[in-house]
């Protein structure tokens, strides 16, 4: 079992209150991100349910149990760090195997458990290594094979990728993907990078001062934003928003388009531009096109565009996919 439920959960720091009232259930083996701006709070909760914070007010429970008030050690969470957090001096062996002979693990049981984490995480061949004479995908491999052989009911993520080069963030995207599907344990994972979110996630809390703005599904979140903040976080490249004179009929006061829906035309649109940056990726290409009483519109077409830097054309959004949002923010139905 791994079930986390946070009812009314708060964190304050003297006067500051960077944790404000959140209510949250996380289900058994969910795979739910935390993702949101620097300061946003997603950190410190994650840490709050480790037992490494007090809270201020509130309750956290664990497969139905308080542990508000309960030592980390006695939570049954696993908690893997951004900085790998291991013992440079002992060998890959001794560092997975640290927590059960803290635990005083028959030794037996232990070797067991050491053999079955490497097989899962590739690295049987390590073992005997120490950890300055691994990669930094290696050392985090290991740091989550610390984790594994204590058989937490949850694992307890905080930006694990930061310290990783591009290539390896994304082959460790799929390792802990992977590994979430074998294992079936529920894992809360704080991340800053949307495209991790959205790439791992069962489900996304978009965090944003201290309050949760929206929880659901990648998609969800990406199709259905509750409100401008969601729609401008989620999403790369980033949504394009463009301010009008509020609308009598419904309070429109803005409207988002994804790059993905913005028709591109050299005949006539609703919007004239001209080109500047373009960003070739091979597979699509993003058009920077400068439009006259609006900021730069991100546009994503196909691969082999034609256009160059310069290029005069005219833009016009899938009316269908238009997002409106009110003066608070907040999303309205389109009614296109």
């Amino acid at each position: 079992m791994g079930s986390i439920h946070l009812k009314q959960v708060t964190k304050d720091f003297g006067d500051v209150s960077v944790i404000k009232p959140i209510d949250l259930e996380i289900k058994d083996g969910e795979f739910i991100v935390f993702v949101g701006p620097s300061g946003c709070g997603k950190s410190t909760l994650l840490r709050m349910i480790a037992g490494l914070e007090d809270t201020t007010s509130g309750t956290i429970e664990i497969d139905g149990q308080d542990a508000t008030t309960t030592p980390p050690a006695k939570r049954g969470l696993a908690m893997v760090f951004q900085s790998y957090a291991l013992y440079p001096h002992m060998s890959v062996r001794n560092n997975i195997a640290f927590p059960l002979k803290r635990a005083k693990i028959n030794d037996d049981i232990i070797e067991e458990k050491i053999a079955s984490v490497a097989k899962t995480l590739n690295l049987t061949d390590y073992l005997d290594r120490k950890p300055g004479q691994l990669s930094g995908g290696q050392r985090q491999r290991v740091a989550i094979g610390r984790a594994i052989v204590r058989q937490p009911s949850a694992f307890l993520f905080d930006e694990p990728l930061s310290n990783l080069d591009a290539s390896l963030r994304v082959n460790m995207r799929l390792e802990i993907s992977e590994l979430h599907k074998s294992l079936n344990t529920t894992m809360v994972y704080v991340t800053h990078d949307q495209v991790e979110a959205m790439t791992m996630a069962d489900r996304i809390a978009v965090f944003n001062g201290g309050i949760i703005e929206q929880v659901g599904s990648p998609l969800e979140l990406y199709n259905n934003p509750a409100n401008r903040f969601v729609a401008g976080f989620i999403g790369s490249p980033k949504i394009n928003f463009i301010d009008i004179e509020p609308s009598t009929i419904d309070g429109t006061c803005s409207l988002g388009i994804r790059p993905e829906h913005i028709e591109i035309s050299t005949t006539g649109g609703q919007w004239a531009g001209k080109i500047g940056v373009i960003e070739h990726l091979g597979s699509e290409t993003f058009l920077h096109v400068h439009v006259d009483g609006h900021d730069t519109f991100t546009v994503k077409t196909s691969g082999d565009c034609p256009f160059k830097y310069g290029d005069e054309i005219y833009l016009s959004p899938q009316k269908n996919k238009l997002l409106h949002f009110d003066a608070t923010g907040k999303t309205l139905p389109n009614i296109a």
